[in-house]
């Protein structure tokens, strides 16, 4: 039976290709050998992302980041000491991601029409999987690098098309994950500029307070790229029922994502197994469960996996090897009693609806 189509809403590809130094166009098991005596990284040789592997799993369309954060002396977090030094960062990440076209390995999604061509391409079964380009739209991970607000009409013209506001720590437009405050009013001028050119704005990792103002400020489309659910996982990185219910609203679309800690909160970083504490990817069904109930249907979960963002195997569900396993989801939603129409608005249909809001 063909698999389906599958939508990953969050991975950090270019970041895992410069700053991991991964040819993400070779094979899993020759990237995890390759690495396999580096301790620089908990997660050397246990990468689970790779194009082939995306390929494997029809995981033929995801959003795909630019991440380079911005740190003041002093902060234990990492990133660059000036935000030309983040927007540079960035640079050479796209650079990567045309590198990436050039092998014709990816395709950039930027219009309405690119979308359909790339999805009927991706329907077409007279042309392997394995020769079909992944596509990807291009989403900010945090503004810092954006030196002044000028810089998000030069990054909207490469073809950024989502932006989020923050990531962990300080940020200069608004704080984020572990973090407490409003957001910047640079921030609200980075949201007022975004409203003009219709784009998107990913709530994820914004404070609590910057999360409602930026929800009553913004009034283009909002997606949470990679959240679960708080009252499963209670720590502020994941979402409030009062958050979810106001993303419903909005009729945005949050991307549920697979890194331990976010799905069950006895997993320690770097010290805890997944294994001893049976953490499986059918943890995940549990966050979406909680959400669909919220909304009474299953038109706002879908699929936002945060594959190997500073994490491999070590910090995944046990049963998860590589990224080509979410197609495990479509027995494991079937069995909790999901319907065909559910699964396909997980896999695809739910992410596609936002999309065409915002690729004219």
């Amino acid at each position: 039976m063909k698999k389906p189509f599958l939508i990953d809403a969050h991975l950090d590809l270019a970041m895992n290709a410069i700053e991991w130094n991964r040819d993400l166009t070779r094979p899993l098991s020759e990237i995890r050998l390759q690495e396999m005596h580096l301790k620089d990284k908990n997660d050397r040789g246990r990468g689970t992302v790779c194009l082939p592997e995306l390929r494997k799993g029809r995981v033929g369309l995801v959003i795909a980041t630019q991440l380079s954060r911005c740190t003041s002396f002093g902060m234990s977090i990492s990133g660059w000491n000036s935000p030309q030094q983040a927007w540079a960062m960035t640079q050479a990440q796209l650079a990567w991601y045309r590198e990436m076209e050039a092998l014709s390995e990816m395709v950039q999604i930027t219009t309405g029409i690119g979308l359909d061509n790339h999805l009927a391409l991706w329907e077409n079964a007279e042309i392997s999987d394995e020769d079909k380009p992944i596509g990807y739209i291009l989403s900010l991970e945090g503004a810092d690098s954006l030196v002044n607000i000028s810089y998000l009409e030069k990054a909207y013209n490469y073809g950024l098309r989502a932006v989020g506001l923050s990531h962990f720590g300080a940020g200069r437009y608004a704080p984020g994950t572990k973090m407490e405050g409003p957001i910047l009013p640079s921030g609200f001028e980075l949201l007022k500029e975004m409203d003009s050119l219709n784009m998107v704005l990913d709530v994820t990792h914004l404070t609590d307070e910057g999360f409602i103002q930026a929800l009553n400020t913004f009034k283009g489309p909002v997606w949470a790229s990679h959240h679960n659910v708080r009252k499963i996982a209670p720590t502020q990185r994941q979402l409030t029922d009062e958050n979810i219910k106001m993303l419903i609203e909005r009729d945005a679309v949050i991307g549920g994502m697979l890194d331990c800690w976010a799905m069950d909160t006895r997993f320690i970083d770097a010290v805890s197994d997944p294994w001893q504490l049976n953490i499986r990817m059918e943890n995940l069904v549990d966050h979406w469960d909680h959400i669909c109930q919220l909304a009474g249907n299953s038109l706002h979960v879908a699929i936002g996996s945060d594959l190997d963002g500073n994490f491999g195997t070590e910090q995944s569900p046990w049963d998860l090897d590589s990224i080509a396993d979410l197609q495990t989801y479509q027995q494991i939603l079937t069995k909790r009693g999901y319907t065909e129409q559910d699964i396909e608005n997980i896999f695809s249909k739910n992410w596609l609806r936002l999309f065409r809001k915002v690729l004219n």
